[in-house]
């Protein structure tokens, strides 16, 4: 195998060049082959960054991180063995690809593993989209600390209620990839995330609340400035004092869009490939049939610039492509792997690894259709903007969480309300929108507005 024990000096704080990690992987892809296997995949990876916290204007902690890793998937027919490896020696390189030939040897077969069908795989380097995903932050342990420090001075400088903090933080963490397989496919790219966050205390005593902001960008220079996230952190705290329960009673909900994409995820997990095959999911044999209300469509685009769900191939190397995953209400695709596409006798969808940037959009929406206008839209009811617990039952759709926020009157806050419980079931939930904010908020890789359901059950006094 190529000596790989002196890697490069280092590239934008990696301690490996792609054409390093790309060799790598030819190198245990052909060890597997000498081997006797049918068929090889392999990645290896390497990630870097630093993490600093503050707390009531002191340093708290400074963290680097750096790992490595290799892994492979050795199959004999169909029978797959995996073994990983954070050791890049050729001794090691080779231990870790026979540990991965004898897992193989003796696991049982499984009619559909394998790799993906060659038509499916990204095999042309030239026709992959460049989605800039990939700006490492030169900041030092220092300069994160002032960062930090100024998002923390911010929130206490907004209100004497801000009493005390469990901590401001700076994150800068950048990563980059390399695999392939013996069907042709080799690929790989450098990504960053870089996140500002703070969590202010207000009040004191037993009436105290407590609230977080945060900004992550993959471009540092895009993060909102540090005094914005700590006098919005504050401005949440402050919100939360004097909050008190309510009634129990069916009312309308409105989930702020920090916690509507918690609804888009449950869209997501209730149609993959691994749910469904396992016939663990609420919306079985839903392809087809209207799963949201009809005015609602969801889209997913895995080539967004700077997205922070975009690729241009899933974790098996198949293509990406944008698609509509709901339309008018209608179910129009799942969320397919290789293999959750064999056990349902389907072709993959290119998600292993996820799904991509998700955007949930009304038909009703109009442009001036912000926060404002959906509190009014609901005239009374909850305005939901933290959710606790896990209480979703994929299986049969039932839905209970514990919940704060405020109480709406007369399309107006009147009021903090926590200590209650939300409960419903998500095919009437999702059947039950009736109105989505063009207030977008980002979550990873989901895209949504504050989102308004007619009714759900409060449980309160």
């Amino acid at each position: 195998m190529t000596q790989t024990a002196h890697p490069a000096q280092a590239v934008h704080g990696f301690a490996y060049s792609q054409d390093q990690f790309r060799q790598l992987v030819e190198d245990v892809l052909a060890e597997a082959r000498h081997l006797g296997a049918s068929d090889a995949g392999a990645e290896v990876s390497e990630g870097c960054g630093l993490s600093v916290s503050v707390r009531r204007g002191e340093l708290e902690n400074v963290e680097r991180n750096r790992d490595k890793s290799l892994g492979i998937s050795v199959y004999l027919g169909q029978r797959r063995g995996n073994a990983s490896t954070s050791d890049f020696s050729p001794q090691a390189l080779k231990d870790t690809v026979r540990a991965a030939f004898d897992i193989a040897r003796f696991t049982a077969e499984d009619p559909v593993a394998g790799l993906p069908d060659e038509q499916d795989l990204s095999l042309d380097p030239a026709s992959r989209p460049e989605l800039d995903l990939f700006h490492p932050w030169a900041i030092d342990a220092q300069q994160a600390a002032q960062l930090a420090l100024r998002c923390e001075a911010a929130a206490f400088e907004t209100d004497p209620r801000i009493t005390n903090s469990e901590g401001a933080a700076v994150s800068a963490q950048q990563s980059h990839f390399v695999a392939g397989n013996t069907r042709g496919f080799m690929g790989g790219y450098a990504s960053s995330r870089h996140t500002l966050s703070v969590a202010p205390i207000a009040g004191r005593g037993a009436g105290m609340q407590r609230d977080a902001w945060y900004s992550s960008m993959r471009d540092a220079k895009e993060l909102a400035s540090p005094e914005r996230v700590g006098r919005y952190a504050a401005e949440r705290a402050l919100s939360r004092l004097k909050a008190r329960k309510v009634k129990t009673a069916e009312v309308p909900v409105l989930f702020e869009n920090t916690v509507a994409a918690g609804l888009l995820g449950a869209l997501v997990q209730a149609t993959s490939g691994g749910a469904l095959y396992r016939k663990a999911s609420f919306l079985l044999d839903s392809l087809g049939q209207q799963v949201l209300a009809s005015h609602l469509d969801v889209r997913e685009d895995p080539h967004e610039r700077k997205g922070k769900g975009s690729s241009p191939f899933d974790d098996e190397g198949v293509v990406t492509r944008p698609r509509t995953v709901v339309e008018a209400g209608v179910l129009q695709g799942y969320f397919l792997s290789t293999y959750s596409a064999r056990k349902l006798g389907m072709r993959t969808t290119g998600h292993a690894g996820g799904s991509h940037n998700l955007h949930l959009t009304s038909r009703l929406t109009a442009p001036g259709d912000s926060l404002t206008t959906m509190l009014r839209r609901m005239g009374r009811g909850l305005f939901v903007t933290e959710l606790m617990g896990q209480g979703v039952n994929y299986v049969t759709g039932d839905y209970s969480r514990g919940a704060s926020g405020y109480w709406v009157e007369n399309g107006e806050i009147a009021f903090p309300v926590h200590e209650i419980t939300i409960a419903g079931n998500l095919r009437e939930m999702f059947q039950n929108i009736v109105g989505v904010g063009n207030d977008v908020f980002n979550l990873g890789s989901k895209s949504v507005g504050s989102v308004l359901i007619s009714r759900m059950k409060l449980a309160g006094n």
